[in-house]
C-alpha cells in the first residue's frame, strides 16, 4: 500500500490523532542571551521581537525572542537562580555548553493533545495551564523528550501578543536585512546514545503519532572511518520532522559520538532552515562572519552529472560550498555551518528545496568527510 501524501493540511491535522500546526519555537538555554541574541540578529538577519527581564519582572532569567519568517528562536539565561527552573537553566549550560532545551510545536488544543500523549506513555512535565495578559490566553503544557529535552505544546490561537505572557515587544537590535535570511524551521535533528534510536522513534510514533518518513543506515550514512543510522519522523502534514540519529560501530569516533561527549549526553544536533535563495542567504552569512563546511572542489566536478540541471549553476554552487542532491521528487540545495559555540555540538544548515522532501542522501558521504575534517582538526575523530 502507499503512502497518500496529496492531502490538505488541514484534512491531515484533522485526521491526525495528534494534530499540529507546526514549530513553535526552538528555545535555546545559553550563557548570555543578551549576547547570543545579538550573533543571531546580526549573522544570521533575524529580527528582535520580544523580551523578558527584570525591566519587566523576571527576576531570575532574561529571554529574547527573535523571529525570521516563521522561524522563531528564544534565548533564555539565568541571573541569579532561585526556583527550580532557574537551577535547572543554570546546569543545563553548565554540563552541556549551550544548546537546545525545547522543540515547542504549536498545536490546535493543548489540553488534547497533553491528554494523548500521556495515555500513549509521555512523561508529562508540565500539566496544561493557562497564561494570560492583555494579548489574550495561551494554553501550555509540556511533555519530556530525549535526553533533558522537552516538547512545550503551545495552543497560541486567542493570543496576539509578541510572544508569551510575560514577554513585552522589543525593538530590532539591528536593522533586519531587507530580505529575509530564511524563512522556517524545515526539521530539528537530534542525538541519542547507540540502540537508543528505535526506541525515540517508537516514543514519537505511539505518543505524537508521527509516521516514519526517511531512514538512512548502513552504507547510506558511512564514511572510511565513522558511521552513523538515522531515522525521521515527522507529523502528517509534514510540517514538523525530526530526524533522530544513532552512532554506528566503525573505525573511529563518529560525529555523533563526539556530540554526546561534548555535550554530555541526547540532545539537538542541528536546526535546517529553509531559504528560498540560499545564495543570498550564504552570502550573507559569510560576511556577517558564519562558517561553513568546507567542500572539496571534486565534489563539483561530477555534480551536474547526477543531479541535473539547478536553479544555481554549478560554479556559483562551487565558490560557495553548496551541496546539490536530487530524488524522484525533485531536487534540494544545502550547505551546513561549523559548530556555533565553542563546544562541537549544535550547528545549523541552510535548505532550498524544490519538490524534494528528502534530507540530502547523496551528500552524506561528503558530508560526513567533511565532519571528520573537522573533528580531527580538534584532535577528536
Amino acid at each position: 500500500m502507499t503512502e497518500t501524501i496529496d492531502q490538505s493540511p488541514e484534512t491531515a491535522r484533522q485526521a491526525d490523532p495528534f494534530p499540529v500546526k507546526g514549530m513553535d519555537a526552538v528555545v535555546f538555554a545559553v550563557g548570555n542571551a543578551k549576547q547570543a541574541a545579538h550573533y543571531y540578529a546580526t549573522a544570521f538577519g533575524m529580527k528582535l521581537v520580544a523580551y523578558s527581564g527584570p525591566e519587566n519582572g523576571s527576576r531570575e532569567t532574561a529571554s529574547y525572542v527573535l523571529v525570521s519568517g516563521s522561524a522563531r528562536f528564544v534565548l533564555t539565561s539565568v541571573i541569579k537562580p532561585t526556583t527550580d527552573r532557574g537551577r535547572f537553566l543554570a546546569e543545563h549550560v553548565a554540563e552541556h555548553g549551550d544548546g537546545v532545551i525545547d522543540l515547542a510545536i504549536e498545536v490546535p488544543d493543548a489540553r488534547a493533545a497533553y491528554a494523548y500523549a500521556l495515555e500513549h506513555g509521555a512523561t508529562g512535565l508540565e500539566e496544561p495551564h493557562e497564561v494570560k495578559d492583555d494579548h489574550g490566553t495561551v494554553v501550555l503544557a509540556a511533555i519530556a523528550t530525549y535526553g533533558k529535552t522537552r516538547h512545550t505544546l503551545v495552543e497560541r490561537s486567542g493570543y496576539d501578543g509578541p510572544y508569551l505572557p510575560g514577554f513585552v515587544a522589543a525593538n530590532p537590535i539591528v536593522e533586519p536585512p531587507a530580505k529575509r535570511t530564511f524563512q522556517a524551521i524545515d526539521h530539528c535533528v537530534g542525538n541519542v546514545e547507540l540502540g537508543k534510536m528505535d526506541e525515540w522513534v517508537g516514543f514519537y510514533n505511539k505518543v505524537m503519532g508521527f509516521t516514519n518518513m526517511k531512514e538512512f543506515v548502513g552504507d547510506d550514512i558511512a564514511t572510511e572511518y565513522s558511521a552513523l543510522m538515522s531515522k525521521v519522523v515527522a507529523d502528517g502534514t509534514r510540517k514538523v520532522k525530526f530526524p533522530l540519529n544513532e552512532p554506528a560501530i566503525a573505525k573511529k569516533k563518529s560525529q555523533i559520538d563526539e556530540y554526546l561527549e561534548f555535550y554530555g549526553g541526547p540532545g539537538v544536533q542541528h536546526i535546517a532552515l529553509a531559504t528560498n535563495d540560499i545564495v543570498s542567504t550564504v552570502r550573507a552569512m559569510r560576511a556577517a562572519g558564519v562558517q561553513f563546511l568546507d567542500t572539496p572542489d571534486s565534489y563539483y566536478d561530477t555534480l551536474g552529472e547526477w543531479v541535473g540541471e539547478t536553479r544555481v549553476p554549478i560554479e556559483t554552487l562551487r565558490e560557495l560550498k553548496i551541496l546539490a542532491d536530487r530524488d524522484e521528487d525533485g531536487y534540494l540545495l544545502q550547505i551546513f555551518t561549523k559548530p556555533v559555540q565553542d563546544r562541537p555540538t549544535v550547528f545549523f544548515e541552510m535548505i532550498e528545496r524544490h519538490g524534494s522532501m528528502g534530507f540530502g542522501k547523496g551528500n552524506f558521504k561528503a558530508l560526513f568527510e567533511a565532519i571528520e575534517r573537522e573533528q580531527e582538526r580538534r584532535g577528536n575523530l
